[in-house]
């Protein structure tokens, strides 16, 4: 058979990359079969990825979709805090930071990223063991289905943190939720909780993952489940806060974190989709997924450039903000910057000095 991998041999040391076998209904591996497990390793940086990273996810996936004993691609990370934060905000801040011609070079392959998810020849499955934040929501939802933990959160960062959520957020968002929740989630940049996001109809399913020392696992207690609140509005899938916020925190005390229910999930999906002709899967994939393609391919390389510039200006300040400011304080002014610029103060050092924390 004709070998149509770009290399014979590889080494990943930035992601993980392995093929696990596909399982039936009753946990035996199927003969012949495998899943392709793509994993984010960065857990001290809640899995936000590098430049090195994002060049063999590149290459991860291409495997993936050349191996002809790959079922299913599994998209996911190490740990249990986050599935991925984004962008690694220390390489942000600490090189491509007012480096816009560097940026660009960096964005060609976050492009290139994202549509090697968009392309991929097998049914790619987003498994969310925590946080999907910025880069990691963008990344998220070019994969074909998400299952999550109940733990995980969702969202973005872009405009807290000097930056727009361009990396398709604004061209995909929508199609999950609607052009209201679109716009909310990108421009405020709270997040929304895993009750929220299967209720919005942003993943497919959650699961429980918090385990008490009698083998019991219970639903994440941080959440409301109250469908409204005294006015009428919908309050399903809050984060609590207060009060009941602490209790939530008492009765998690004494869990710890199992995903094993979340693997169970992951094995089931694939396995339903072993059970379909792999051709007409694999067309069927790629007619839905024009719907995402037909923005992306539209905007992707125009929102590279403008990210580039941007690089000199708000990217510049807000990267900084995170990587240099305390935990508590991880933001620049916005105030003291939007009277700054109501001066016509222009982006130099002296505005740097006076909007970044600490400072």
């Amino acid at each position: 058979m004709k070998n149509h991998h770009l290399l014979d041999h590889y080494d990943y040391r930035a992601i993980g990359y392995d093929k696990r076998p596909l399982r039936d209904g009753h946990g035996a591996a199927v003969a012949g079969l495998y899943n392709a497990w793509i994993v984010l390793d960065n857990e001290a940086q809640l899995n936000s990825y590098t430049t090195e990273a994002v060049k063999e996810i590149i290459l991860a996936f291409r495997q993936a979709s050349c191996d002809r004993e790959v079922v299913a691609v599994v998209f996911t990370a190490v740990g249990d805090k986050a599935f991925c934060t984004g962008g690694n905000t220390r390489e942000y801040a600490e090189y491509y930071a007012g480096n816009p011609q560097e940026y660009k070079q960096y964005m060609r392959l976050f492009n290139d990223m994202v549509t090697a998810i968009l392309l991929c020849d097998k049914p790619v499955i987003n498994r969310v063991n925590g946080m999907r934040i910025a880069g990691g929501q963008e990344i998220g939802m070019a994969c074909d289905y998400t299952l999550a933990a109940d733990t995980a959160r969702f969202g973005q960062a872009g405009p807290k943190h000097g930056s727009a959520p361009d990396g398709g957020s604004t061209d995909f968002l929508h199609l999950f939720v609607g052009i209201n929740r679109a716009i909310e989630s990108c421009t405020l940049c709270e997040h929304w909780s895993a009750h929220t996001a299967v209720e919005i109809g942003l993943i497919n399913k959650i699961v429980p993952v918090l385990r008490k020392p009698d083998g019991r696992f219970i639903a994440n207690p941080m959440v409301e489940t109250n469908r409204h609140d005294e006015w009428g509005n919908p309050c399903f899938g809050r984060f609590k806060t207060g009060a009941a916020r602490e209790q939530a925190k008492a009765r998690m005390a004494d869990c710890r974190t199992d995903l094993s229910l979340l693997d169970g999930e992951v094995d089931a999906l694939a396995y339903r989709l072993s059970l379909t002709m792999p051709d007409c899967l694999t067309k069927t994939l790629e007619s839905m997924r024009k719907k995402k393609l037909e923005h992306w391919q539209r905007n992707s390389e125009t929102n590279r450039s403008w990210l580039a510039l941007n690089m000199m200006t708000e990217a510049r300040a807000g990267f900084r903000a995170f990587n240099e400011g305390s935990r508590d304080r991880r933001e620049v002014d916005f105030h003291g910057l939007r009277r700054a610029l109501a001066q016509a103060q222009p982006w130099d050092e002296a505005l740097l000095a006076r909007i970044l924390p600490g400072t």
